[in-house]
């Protein structure tokens, strides 16, 4: 027996053929890429480098909102929310973690899970803090990008020195909280010892003890302020350099973001370049590579940036070798 199709009947059938086509493309598609990103710190504070992450991001072919999606987990300055808030990332089964602000995030989200992949962005050394077997060989989950706080002490008050040489007794600000605080004060002593410098050390955890570790500058008669790293005085950068400049004190910082908001000067490594290889780490991840198998990649690039505005309020002549030393003067 022939069945006789008409021509209406038989695009009626293609058409409703061609209609299922793309929910079955759809359904083909692979799911949407999440990836959690792991702070203790603020997201106002952290704004310009979660840029930075997305931009590696996006150079390794992710764009948040069109095929990933990044779940932000903040810790507004409270460092023992960090493991409550890495398990509900894994309880939310994320592709990667990215963890970032302070050792703290790192070691919340390596406790928290030993088969997500954990990309971290460490100032101190991953090996020592445990992140890691070593930087070649992560092994493990974990690996990331080790930008470096930590032995540039000397280099910092050589530098503020240089620019207030005058100031005979120095203080500096530490974090006591902050786990590398103390090698980083050891690092600062040795240096003044060499530099014949006198140093006060003022200590600060949290905000409200910033106006008494700026009295006890002024009682010390400090001439000039080296300010420690620590992710707490980062997310408060605005806070301390309000404060420099109302008590007229000549003050060093670790990186570019406090010369940039009004700060006299900074040497450190390039915090947004960190977070933008994070980022390419993560998307070499999404695509198929294992976080044992990426060597945890370490900061090669330095920068002084000199405030030429702050200089001027303060009444200081930027010496010439400074201003052919820097890398950019803000104007």
């Amino acid at each position: 027996m022939t069945v006789t199709i008409g021509r209406r009947e038989l695009l009626v059938a293609l058409g409703g053929a061609a209609a299922l086509w793309p929910l079955a493309s759809r359904a083909q598609q692979p799911a949407m890429p999440v990836i959690g990103l792991l702070n203790g710190q603020s997201a106002d504070s952290y704004s310009h480098l979660v840029a930075a992450l997305r931009k590696g991001l996006d150079e390794i072919g992710y764009v948040e909102g069109r095929n990933l999606a990044i779940e932000y987990r903040w810790g507004e300055g409270h460092e023992e929310r960090l493991p409550a808030l890495a398990a509900d990332l894994v309880r939310r089964q994320v592709a990667v973690i990215v963890a970032g602000g302070s050792p703290g995030s790192t070691l919340a989200a390596k406790a928290a899970t030993s088969a997500i992949p954990i990309v971290f962005t460490s100032g101190v050394d991953p090996v020592a803090l445990g992140f890691v077997a070593s930087l070649n060989r992560p092994g493990g989950n974990v690996t990331g990008i080790y930008f470096f706080t930590q032995g540039l002490q000397e280099k910092r008050l050589g530098l503020l020195h240089e620019m207030v040489p005058t100031a005979t007794t120095i203080a500096v600000l530490i974090n006591p909280n902050y786990s590398p605080a103390q090698n980083e004060l050891r690092d600062a002593q040795a240096a003044a010892t060499r530099l014949g410098l006198q140093l006060v050390v003022l200590r600060a955890n949290i905000e409200s003890d910033f106006a008494g570790a700026f009295a006890d500058l002024v009682r010390q008669r400090a001439g000039a302020l080296l300010v420690s790293a620590s992710p707490f005085f980062f997310s408060r950068r605005a806070q301390l350099v309000v404060l420099a400049a109302r008590h007229a004190v000549p003050a060093m910082y670790e990186w570019r973001e406090f010369a940039e908001a009004g700060g006299l000067m900074s040497y450190g490594t390039v915090l947004a370049d960190a977070y933008r290889q994070a980022g390419i780490y993560v998307g070499r991840i999404l695509k198929g590579e294992k976080p044992a198998d990426l060597p945890v990649m370490q900061s090669t690039k330095f920068e002084l940036v000199l405030n030429l505005k702050t200089a001027k309020a303060l009444g200081l002549q930027i010496p010439d070798r400074l201003l052919a030393l820097a890398d950019e003067v803000i104007e």
